[in-house]
């Protein structure tokens, strides 16, 4: 076994090319077998095995720097700089991140869950390479899907300008998470298809040599004629137009074609970009046949393929899809918009039944949020699906162009709050309080799945401006479904217990831990009063005034970001209105970034459970006082 010798890159580059075939046989059983107990990103790191091994081979990491966009295709990098061993830790709780980590080791030198920066990393290396007067490679390892997104051709424009010696290999499987879009996809699939592009070239440059050194008039038309060529057989000429020398397509399972197109790199002056053309999910027939469904996957059968998903209710995302397939049967004005993710997004249904209303516009989400908003000018009612996370790239966007305009565009905020083993990069837990304080939005979140379908209804009804409702990544509780739907007055709090106790004010999946906490305080003779927050922008302000004329003491359970959050908006709400000396207690995530582990785990790091809200209270009643959320000692 050759993997098992692999402690470093070093001892890669001790294997001979004939021994480096049977040993990426070996990687990819060692994932297959590994992934299939931990989940994880199974089918793009299939696709890379040998790409990966080619780099390590050729270049000396970590004094040559690799940057790979977005990051869940490193495992084969983690493998290959010494983590093979812990690999049963993979997105568990302390464990092996899924994406690059810099704290992890020094070979990790960018880190990334959002794609399409790898080429602006590259470039801001490079540059620091230069000014210190250091003279290491630089290689940035970016996709078709990412290299879509609006960041990366900013980054090629400025990288061709300045001319500075990097290498960006362009990793081509036709995918990101689903299948690419776009003209650049089309743009790649002409180069991918054109086998003999290379050879005619090579031939005709050949013949070019051969002519006489008849005059210098003639010998520049000859060049003319040379540049040419690459207009007429449909090379890479839009990355030469761009500064960069295109090398390719090459097999990106070829070991010795991928290596001398590293050496034939290496002795070009300036930003080159090698074409790789790779199989997502390749040696593992499942992934290879449905690379999407194994982009990333939870434990399967290795035999069989087979998923081992928990028998449970359906998650908030598929409620949602099912959702808008029937308000879109009933209103013909119903967009749905996604960046590049019509199945986590549960809309893969409604693309089906509504192709005509349904835009994938790839990864861009600056665009969606701006198209968005035109569509929304015109009559009609875009509903733009996107992650918690992913939205944050398209921030200026919902400032400039859709909430000051005051479009009327609706928001459908999936992975709100925590999301587990994805981590830092995707946790959901920012966008209250990066919405809330813009002019017009309208901003709610449901407390079981019931509710998110009355939201989605007021959604459609209202017609003032911009309207998001957001939703976790978790099972839905599994209530009773109203067959009819109804709009929702905007701005209206639900009381769902009263009691002569304090108050806990709650949204979204923290209203069951409040109810749990409840039924334990109330065995303690406490009797609470839980409050359904629902409505992160506009606050009902009517029940915040009852509440504080109540006395009651007062706690507000949140799983976002405690700095900007609800909590944020009641405190503000009481100092507006003059009122002090109110007992009220903050609790969300702290100002800090929470890694990978399971939801579960993480709602315990940071003490979002129902023991934590019962201790809270138990605090109250023990003297010591909060004064808007900080406290203090009792006077």
């Amino acid at each position: 076994m050759l993997l098992s010798q692999i402690k470093g890159p070093g001892d890669l580059k001790s294997c001979s090319i004939e021994e480096l075939t049977p040993l990426a046989a070996e990687i990819r059983q060692f994932l297959i077998e590994k992934l299939s107990v931990t989940g994880g990103h199974l089918a793009s790191n299939l696709g890379v095995v040998e790409l990966t091994m080619a780099l390590h081979y050729c270049y000396n990491s970590p004094q040559d720097k690799f940057i790979f966009d977005v990051g869940h295709q490193a495992y084969v990098h983690k493998i290959l700089t010494g983590r093979m061993d812990r690999f049963d830790t993979l997105r568990k709780q302390n464990g092996l991140c899924g994406f690059v980590k810099r704290c992890e080791s020094d070979h990790d030198v960018w880190e990334a869950g959002h794609s399409s920066t790898s080429l602006s990393a590259a470039m801001g290396m490079a540059l620091a390479r230069d000014l210190k007067g250091e003279h290491h490679k630089v290689v940035a390892i970016i996709g078709d899907g990412a290299l879509t997104g609006g960041m990366a051709f900013e980054a090629l424009n400025h990288i061709g300008h300045e001319k500075k010696d990097l290498m960006v290999i362009l990793n081509d499987n036709e995918m990101s998470i689903a299948p690419n879009v776009g003209a650049m996809h089309n743009y790649l699939t002409k180069i991918r298809s054109d086998r003999n592009y290379l050879r005619a070239k090579d031939e005709v440059e050949q013949l070019l040599k051969k002519i006489p050194a008849i005059g210098g008039k003639l010998a520049k038309t000859a060049e003319r004629v040379k540049d040419s060529l690459k207009y007429l057989m449909v090379s890479g000429v839009l990355f030469e137009e761009l500064g960069f020398k295109y090398l390719g397509p090459v097999d990106g399972h070829d070991l010795p074609g991928l290596i001398d197109s590293f050496n034939q790199a290496n002795n070009v002056s300036g930003p080159v970009l090698v074409h790789v053309l790779t199989t997502k999910g390749k040696g593992y027939t499942p992934a290879e046949e449905d690379s999407y469904k194994w982009h990333g996957i939870t434990p399967y059968k290795i035999e069989s393929g087979q998923v081992l998903k928990a028998v449970g209710n359906p998650m908030y995302t598929d409620v949602f899809g099912q959702t808008l397939i029937e308000l879109a049967e009933q209103d013909e004005r119903i967009v749905a918009v996604t960046p590049a993710m019509p199945g986590g997004s549960g809309l893969v249904k409604f693309a089906q039944r509504f192709p005509e209303r349904m835009i994938d516009v790839g990864i861009a989400e600056q665009h969606a949020a701006t198209m968005c908003a035109a569509l929304a000018m015109e009559g009609m009612k875009p509903v733009f699906a996107v992650y918690s996370t992913f939205m944050q790239r398209a921030y200026d966007q919902i400032v400039h162009d859709i909430c000051r305009h005051n479009a009327n565009v609706m928001f459908a905020i999936d992975r709100a709050g925590f999301v587990g083993a994805d981590g830092e990069t995707h946790q959901g837990v920012f966008d209250i309080a990066f919405l809330r304080h813009i002019p017009n939005i309208v901003l709610m979140m449901p407390k079981d799945e019931n509710e998110l379908r009355h939201m989605m209804k007021t959604a459609l009804d209202y017609n003032d401006g911009p309207i998001a409702y957001r939703y976790p990544r978790v099972n839905v509780p599994g209530v009773p479904m109203d067959e009819k739907l109804v709009p929702i007055p905007i701005g209206s709090w639900e009381m769902l217990r009263e009691g002569e106790g304090p108050v806990i004010m709650a949204v979204g999946p923290m209203i069951q831990v409040a109810e749990e906490a409840v039924e334990t305080l109330k065995r303690e003779g406490i009797q609470a009063t839980v409050v359904n927050a629902r409505f992160l922008k506009p606050l009902d302000e009517g029940m915040l005034l009852s509440l504080a004329q109540s006395g009651s003491k007062m706690i507000v359970l949140e799983e976002a970001s405690q700095a900007g959050s609800l909590g944020s908006a009641v405190l503000e709400f009481y100092a507006d209105h003059g009122l002090s000396g109110l007992d009220i207690s903050l609790m969300g995530v702290p100002d800090r970034f929470i890694e990978h582990g399971s939801i579960k785990e993480q709602l315990q790091e940071v003490g979002l459970t129902a023991d934590a809200v019962v201790r809270e209270v138990q605090q109250f009643r023990s003297g010591q006082q909060f004064a808007f959320g900080k406290k203090v000692k009792p006077s």
